[in-house]
């Protein structure tokens, strides 16, 4: 690994005096020096190559980089570990001129991050629930306080040691201090799953523990602060609670990571843990979830062939599990309950037909499956998608979609007992405000069924993540955190003391939902600064694909500007456009941020999504490549100043796009990325998903496989060709192992033009990168030195 330090030399200077002759003297033999040659460049890595030949539907090719992903062979480890360091150090020997610069950008970037000390208090029942970072430590503290005892609490800010001096009572209680966690693992606290019971007694939560690759189990007693001493599980991928906090459901993985089983723990019982559902096939999983009122929690068992749900009482949680659904493979399903009435959001096939988008169901809860009937709730309405759905107590809460625009309207419950679909403006929504170019809306936890506040974390191009509460009765609203970088200080508001927030009614069906951030500037939009464009780019089948542009308004010059091209594309998610600070180095140096929303990806219906997938993952890649072209054409970027990134499977997307077109990036950055599906998929090393095959593809169906070999980022690399500039980075803690990067930029080297203008790196990132903010400047720093580097060259 690279270290980031700085060293500082002192050279002290010692003056002699000398005289006017004895200076002469050495003027009049002064010899100027020779011009020093440059350093040679430094020596490229090339590893071992052991051919190892694969044949597949009677085609054969060679890989000479097999011997990479042999974890278990000792031999072929340590060369890899030799090899390692020799990437590290030609990495390092690449980019050594640009150590001033990454220090500059690893300064930018961290004074930009937010300076919270808690995250923004959850109220949830009697008690306020928040996270927050003691000084000199590393990981958070999980707290509450009543809200009562404090009714005006900011702590966001400047959080107090939790001490009231005024009644001389402490008001705050650690629930889980995550320093005292990494400490029993290895110095590494990674927390997936933490869920309070509803009673607020428990606390059940699971830690990654690295030495085992799984995630343990363990339950707290929240009155006392010890643990109890059942549950405590290994491998657990799933928890609800049920009979009030006084059982917990989990579900634990086999050793090929597939969730199969279900239990049940009595809290403080002796007896062992009940065994409720044992999935036997190899290709069924399981998951579990608490409806949001806790009275009954849902069983999903899906598999590649049927998807089914379950329902058990939390209040009899060992009297059984009820069906109430059942459809095709693949579909997304989420069930839950309100006043007697079961509500599901799937977008499953309606009477055998595919759909596009979700719809919502209803269906009375006491009800047989061969008697059940579910109703569709609204009629099909051309101008709205549903995205996803939230409840309460009171109110229905819809993220819809117009066009290519997001909407946040909330319903009155209970809905009418009407036997007919209705029209969404008949129910009388009210929309609740939202700034300009809004890329997501993502529902808070929302906890308290009861309360009528729900928080939401609206996400765009040009502004910082805002989390905000909408109080659904009164139609009051008020922005909760978000950060403020034009005053360098984050705006994190909380109860009634709070002055700054801004209360608005929510408007009706009809009415502009946006909030003008010239006329309130509670949004700290940056829209003043920078601005955002979409287009609509034609793609080679006439498909349109959406490319959203960020720029400063300063600095954009026609035909002159560097631009970074993102994209994705898989798993039917929605490009992530949310404004990231580190983005901000590239932007006021005049760079033009883009984002291609491919084929594959989310934000276009399940129809989007399935034209990206399988044999049709081409689509996604000449769509990447049609709005590559178009920013070129356009001149909104400079000819040969384009940059491609990508993470994950967006690594797979830019890296096959540079495949078919060499010459249209001139740099690449590629995350963790997925480079050699072929392999991958026909004989996995790490555990996939069935959701995986879906996406690129079953090798063991002959089209599947031939087009998987046809995108193959590793399988299609030219040869004799000059290729971009290629920043790969990984780490040995990835869900696409580290050796497929290595075999990557091996093969690239060994096949491409050699060009030190154009040089092929791999960077190996700590495991922790993600959980410490720092080291993500760090490497964040790196990557963006290297893309002006590339284009500066």
């Amino acid at each position: 690994m690279r270290h980031f330090l700085t060293s500082l030399r002192h050279n002290q200077l010692h003056h002699r005096r000398i005289t006017p002759r004895i200076h002469f003297i050495f003027c009049a033999n002064y010899k100027p020096q020779k011009p020093q040659p440059p350093p040679s460049p430094p020596s490229i890595p090339k590893p071992p190559k052991k051919p190892v030949t694969f044949t597949h539907h009677g085609e054969s090719w060679e890989d000479p980089y097999s011997w990479m992903s042999q974890l278990n062979d000792k031999v072929a480890m340590r060369h890899m570990d030799a090899y390692m360091e020799q990437e590290e150090k030609y990495t390092e020997a690449v980019m050594s001129d640009t150590e001033r610069l990454q220090s500059k950008l690893q300064s930018e970037m961290g004074s930009r991050l937010s300076n919270d000390l808690s995250t923004p208090p959850l109220r949830w029942g009697p008690w306020l629930y928040y996270r927050r970072v003691e000084e000199g430590k590393q990981y958070p503290v999980l707290c509450r306080r009543l809200a009562r005892a404090n009714e005006d609490f900011i702590s966001n800010k400047s959080p107090s040691a939790g001490f009231d001096f005024t009644s001389g009572k402490r008001i705050e209680q650690k629930l889980l201090d995550y320093n005292e966690e990494a400490e029993k693992f290895g110095g590494y606290a990674y927390e997936e799953l933490s869920e309070v019971s509803p009673d607020h007694r428990y606390l059940a939560y699971t830690m990654y523990d690295k030495d085992h690759d799984y995630f343990k189990l363990s339950v707290r007693d929240l009155n006392f602060g010890s643990l109890c001493s059942q549950p405590q599980a290994d491998q657990v991928s799933n928890i609800a609670w049920a009979k009030g906090g006084q059982a917990l459901f989990y579900v634990v993985t086999d050793q090929c990571k597939r969730p199969y089983r279900i239990y049940c723990s009595m809290i403080g019982s002796e007896q062992d843990d009940v065994l409720l559902l044992e999935e036997p096939s190899e290709n069924g999983y399981v998951n579990i979830r608490h409806t949001k009122d806790f009275q009954f929690v849902t069983v999903h068992v899906f598999s590649t062939t049927s998807s089914k749900i379950f329902l058990i009482d939390t209040a009899e949680p060992l009297s059984g599990m009820v069906p109430v659904w059942e459809c095709e493979a693949q579909a997304q399903c989420i069930l839950e309950h309100h006043q007697g009435y079961l509500y599901l959001f799937t977008d499953a096939a309606k009477d055998g037909q595919s759909v596009d988008h979700h719809y919502l169901l209803r269906s009375p809860v006491n009800c047989s499956l061969n008697r059940r009937k579910w109703d569709n709730i609204f009629s099909d309405d051309s101008e709205f998608i549903i995205e996803d759905v939230d409840f309460n107590d009171k109110h229905l809460v819809l993220i819809l979609r117009e066009g290519q625009n997001f909407r946040l309207c909330s319903i009155s419950l209970p809905l009418p007992s009407v036997k007919e679909e209705i029209k969404l403006k008949e129910l009388s929504p009210q929309f609740l405000p939202l700034p300009k170019n809004v890329s997501q809306i993502m529902p808070g936890p929302n906890y308290d069924y009861y309360s009528s506040t729900m928080r939401f974390t609206i996400s765009s191009p040009l502004m910082p993540d805002a989390v905000v509460d909408y109080d659904l009765s009164s139609g009051k609203w008020n922005i909760v955190q978000q950060q403020n970088l034009l005053h360098e200080r984050t705006k994190v508001l909380y109860g009634s003391s709070s002055s700054a927030s801004f209360i608005q009614r929510p408007r009706n069906l009809g009415s502009n939902n946006e909030v003008n951030p010239e006329n309130h500037p509670t949004w700290n939009d940056l829209s003043e600064f920078y601005a955002c464009e979409v287009y609509d780019v034609t793609s080679y089948d006439g498909m349109i694909v959406p490319l959203t542009v960020v720029y400063s308004r300063r600095r954009k010059k026609q035909a002159e500007n560097p631009g970074l091209l993102h994209g994705h594309g898989a798993y039917g998610e929605i490009l992530d456009k949310r404004w990231r600070s580190e983005l901000k180095s590239l932007l006021d140096r005049g760079w033009v941020i883009a984002y291609a929303d491919v084929r594959g990806g989310g934000g276009g219906g399940k129809m989007w999504h399935h034209d990206g997938r399988r044999t049709k993952k081409i689509n996604s890649i000449s769509d990447y490549i049609s709005c590559a072209k178009f920013l070129i054409e356009r001149e909104i970027v400079q000819d040969n100043k384009l940059a491609g990134w990508g993470y994950s499977a967006g690594g797979l997307l830019v890296a096959s796009a540079i495949n078919f077109c060499p010459s249209l990036l001139r740099a690449a950055v590629l995350e963790v990325p997925f480079l050699d599906p072929a392999n991958t998929l026909l004989n996995p090393i790490l555990p996939l998903t069935p959701a995986d095959y879906e996406e690129f593809g079953y090798p063991g169906d002959i089209d599947d496989f031939q087009a998987i070999r046809k995108y193959s980022p590793y399988d299609n690399i030219q040869k004799d060709i000059l290729y971009p500039a290629i920043l790969v980075t990984s780490s040995f803690n990835t869900r696409f192992g580290v050796w497929e990067a290595a075999k990557y930029v091996a093969r690239v080297r060994e096949y491409s033009v050699y060009d030190p203008k154009h040089p092929v790196l791999l960077n190996l990132t700590a495991d922790i990168v993600e959980e410490n903010r720092y080291l993500h400047c760090k490497e964040s720093a790196l990557e963006t030195a290297f893309l002006i580097k590339m284009m500066e060259s």
